[in-house]
């Protein structure tokens, strides 16, 4: 293995529904997924045992529901929810996809580390 993979949502899936992400490129230390949602699609409620996610709206409009707030996300919007808290997401638009990142974890950040490789930084 060469330490790193490169794909697109296109690569690791077609259509509605969820999108290996994580599968396709071999991520084991966290959980990472695509979902694609056509308008107007309500999504489910629900928690997870252990896992936090962190959810990025990468295309169109999202509406959340969480703790006994509604919310839309645009494009590049941001949501963290806690295993625990139930949470709905759904799209928002009747007219335009919505494509999702989610990513999960638990037990923490880990404090990140770095090695210099080269005293010259890259220009390409």
């Amino acid at each position: 293995m060469s330490g790193y993979t490169f794909s697109s949502l296109e690569e690791v899936g077609e259509g509605f529904g969820f999108r290996k992400v994580r599968r396709a490129l071999g991520v084991t230390a966290f959980g990472v997924n695509a979902i694609v949602y056509p308008p107007g699609y309500v999504g489910f409620k629900h928690w997870h045992d252990e896992q936090d996610e962190l959810y990025f709206v990468h295309r169109g409009r999202a509406r959340v529901e969480v703790g006994g707030e509604v919310r839309e996300l645009g494009e590049g919007g941001l949501l963290h929810v806690e295993s625990t808290t139930p949470r709905l997401v759904s799209n928002a638009s009747d007219s335009e996809d919505l494509v999702l990142l989610v990513v999960g974890g638990k037990d923490g950040y880990v404090e990140r580390r770095r090695s210099k490789i080269s005293s010259t930084r890259a220009t390409s």
